[in-house]
């Protein structure tokens, strides 16, 4: 069940808020969790009992550690609890590429072939089973104490808002909120949170979808013969589609979770105006940013490691990692490598190129350097996506597909709304929206806005029967 379903807006939402705001104090939690449970279960109703037995093993497991006076047995504790998890996404994640991988290599050598079943892969595995191991760690570094009551783990672990798609909310962030959300929990959060829902809805809706379809056309072409205009717009169409798609999501989720009293971190932040690859990566996806920081960079030794070569293999590894962790495919490492070298190349000397050069001009070659990144992203083989990347520098004129003034037109939409932050103007507008305090005129206003916004973003769902949405696969 996605947000931008007719199913979830018509029926789902609205059943769920009457639920849960009719129910007594002592009963919201239970409330969400089944309503959460449902929500998983609708999409994937055999993974669902993975989910609900890998969240009572766990809470029994960081239990024990924390009640354990060893370091040795908190460690073995620890380190049974993470394998258990990384150990059931890799198996349902990555056991078909490394099979693929070993049969190929088989079949180079003229050797058998090894039978394997496809596994198909738990919907938002990726994103839980990160948040299974914030909740082991915290503990163990005596961030926070563990939870008492195995229902309020189980909350934190599917609570539908981020359990597909994230954001990746952090244990000791989120855990006071599961026990106590009073503070939260006020008219002014829900109606914010319904703006915010609205707004991410429009993106996902009004502007991914539209760029998505032609997005899907192209790349659906013969990329020999593809003529250099339709492979850029393609590739835009794509780096506008995914970027609206996915924050559009967490934009759905952060509102929505304010609608229930919680307080979600951010996970965009208009990452395309970014002056480098660094900045990219702290605008862009910031909760999985900052879990590979938190969780592998600075236990790899972060910033203080005497080598500076040391230094940049750590950087590279974890994207690297950033790279496996979105897809098991040749193309997702290609695309995690890609962005770990130019981080490489920004800490020895394109930084202080860049500031020279000024705001804009960064701006525009780390775009154009995102751009390149996406097209290991979105083209399933590393082989044509070195023909998709050709095709863009040959200067071929031959026009292999029309463009209408619509695509023109919502390429347009999301060219203003993916850069209009970098001016003075923009971010105080979008700052004005997303975090000033709202008064009674200001309320009206936004009310009106968003219900008109999400009135039209039900006819335009009901009229098409495009509605993918991509961070699903991950």
């Amino acid at each position: 069940m996605v947000f931008s379903s007719v199913v979830f807006l018509l029926f789902f939402l609205p059943t769920l808020l009457v639920v849960y705001y009719l129910s007594p104090k002592k009963f919201k939690n239970i409330v969400l969790l089944l309503f959460s449970i449902y929500f998983y279960a609708w999409g994937a109703p055999k993974f669902i009992f993975v989910i609900l037995g890998t969240t009572f093993v766990d809470f029994h497991l960081v239990k024990w550690m924390d009640k354990a006076k060893k370091k040795l047995h908190q460690r073995l504790l620890l380190t049974l609890s993470v394998g258990i998890n990384l150990g059931l996404l890799v198996y349902f994640k990555y056991s078909n590429f490394f099979i693929e991988n070993v049969n190929d290599l088989l079949s180079g050598l003229g050797g058998g072939h090894i039978h394997w079943t496809k596994l198909i892969l738990p919907i938002g595995i990726s994103f839980y089973t990160f948040e299974t191991i914030t909740y082991v760690v915290d503990v163990y570094r005596k961030i926070h104490k563990p939870l008492t009551n195995f229902w309020e783990y189980q909350l934190y672990i599917i609570l539908f808002p981020k359990l597909i798609a994230g954001p990746i909310v952090r244990f000791h962030e989120i855990a006071d909120q599961i026990k106590d959300r009073t503070h939260h929990d006020n008219i002014d959060n829900r109606l914010t949170g319904f703006y915010r829902f609205a707004i991410g809805l429009s993106k996902k809706v009004l502007i991914a979808n539209q760029l998505g379809v032609h997005a899907d056309e192209i790349f659906g072409m013969n990329y020999l013969t593809i003529d250099t205009h339709t492979a850029w717009m393609g590739i835009l169409a794509y780096t506008f589609q995914l970027y609206f798609d996915f924050s559009g999501y967490s934009d759905m989720a952060i509102g929505l979770a304010k609608m229930f009293g919680f307080k979600f971190p951010e996970n965009f932040n208009n990452p395309y105006i970014s002056q480098s690859i660094s900045e990219f990566w702290r605008r862009w996806h910031i909760t999985l940013g900052s879990w590979m920081k938190n969780y592998l960079y600075i236990p790899l030794g972060g910033n203080k490691v005497t080598s500076k070569y040391r230094l940049y293999l750590n950087l590279w590894l974890v994207f690297l990692a950033s790279g496996l962790w979105h897809g098991a495919s040749w193309g997702f490492v290609i695309w995690g490598a890609y962005h770990g070298l130019f981080l490489v190349l920004e800490r020895a000397f394109l930084l202080n190129f860049y500031e020279k050069i000024g705001k804009w001009p960064s701006m525009i070659i780390t775009f154009f350097l995102v751009v390149i990144g996406w097209i290991f992203f979105r083209v399933e083989k590393v082989e044509d996506a070195f023909i998709y990347i050709q095709q863009l520098f040959t200067n071929n004129l031959a026009a292999t597909k029309s463009f209408n003034f619509e695509f023109y037109f919502y390429l347009f939409i999301a060219l203003i709304f993916a850069f209009f932050a970098a001016f003075k103007y923009g971010q105080k507008l979008q700052d004005a929206i997303y975090l000033n305090e709202y008064n009674k005129t200001k309320h009206i206003l936004m009310t009106v806005a968003s219900v008109g916004l999400f009135v039209v973003c039900i006819s335009f769902i009901t009229a098409a029967d495009f509605n993918p949405f991509i961070y699903f696969r991950f």
